[in-house]
């Protein structure tokens, strides 16, 4: 697809990016005003998503938990009364803490599926009635290659991917014919701050510009679903289709089993730290 196509596609539309302010979210919401969209950034850190929102010229950031309807509700109707109605809504906010099962404590499993799962469900029914009322709109939700391809050392991200999956599949088919869209979006190890201290396959790794390059194109061109990157969709497929002692040796073979098994704790203290902060 051309620049020129996704640029006038994305150009003039409200687009809503939770989890904006760093990582994925911040070169998403990037890209989306480089192609002209009107950009309103949400995310749990009110400080760092204002100092990213003035760095790429959002029209708007604010703080957002995802978790909380109020706050929700709250900043989607700031929105509109600042940018107009919402043409997209990128559910982009997620967290990722990583080792084994049984040293994952209560509280961080409860903030995986709240953040990860319930952020994505509750974004979708708020801003649902007026798409549907307007018969037009676009809700992209923020996958990964780990909802299909379960990973030891991230058990509960794993299965928290795989329902916002699910749960995009289900809104797709529910509101087929309405004019409202779904689309999930499945990055493979990317590289920001989720996987410091991982020794993510070098061949499996993207870039946050090659997500953001993906979702612009999704914008300009619904699709029920779009894998990044290519290589590691066409990976996924071929695991799919093999026997699984084949597809867990070449895991093996490749490190997957240990990358988020084997971390350096020290590496990943920042990341760890602010979450525990949140």
């Amino acid at each position: 697809m051309s620049t020129e196509r996704i640029t006038r596609s994305a150009a003039g539309k409200v687009v809503v990016v939770t989890g904006g302010a760093r990582g994925i979210g911040r070169a998403v919401a990037s890209a989306l005003a480089d192609a002209g969209a009107v950009v309103a950034l949400g995310d749990i850190d009110a400080s760092t998503v204002a100092s990213t929102g003035t760095e790429i010229g959002a029209a708007t950031a604010r703080h957002l938990d995802v978790t909380d309807p109020a706050s929700f509700t709250s900043f989607l109707a700031e929105v509109e009364k600042t940018c107009g109605p919402i043409d997209v809504l990128i559910n982009n906010a997620g967290i990722m803490p990583v080792g084994r099962f049984t040293e994952e404590t209560d509280e961080i499993t409860r903030r995986i599926l709240d953040i990860n799962v319930y952020g994505v469900i509750l974004g979708t029914k708020l801003v649902l009635p007026k798409f549907l009322a307007r018969g037009r709109g676009h809700v992209v939700n923020m996958a990964s290659m780990a909802g299909e391809n379960p990973t030891p050392g991230m058990a509960t991200y794993c299965a928290s991917k795989q329902a916002v999956l699910s749960f995009t599949e289900t809104m797709r088919l529910e509101h087929r014919g309405t004019g409202v869209r779904f689309s999930a979006v499945l990055p493979t190890f990317t590289r920001t701050e989720m996987i410091t201290g991982t020794r993510a396959p070098r061949a499996l790794l993207a870039e946050p510009a090659d997500v953001a390059a993906a979702v612009t194109a999704l914008i300009a061109r619904p699709r029920r679903r779009v894998s990044v990157t290519r290589t590691a969709g066409v990976l996924a497929a071929f695991n799919k289709l093999t026997p699984r002692p084949i597809g867990e040796f070449m895991a093996r073979r490749l490190g997957v089993h240990r990358t988020f098994i084997d971390v350096d704790r020290d590496a990943r203290r920042a990341y760890d730290d602010r979450l525990a902060a949140d």
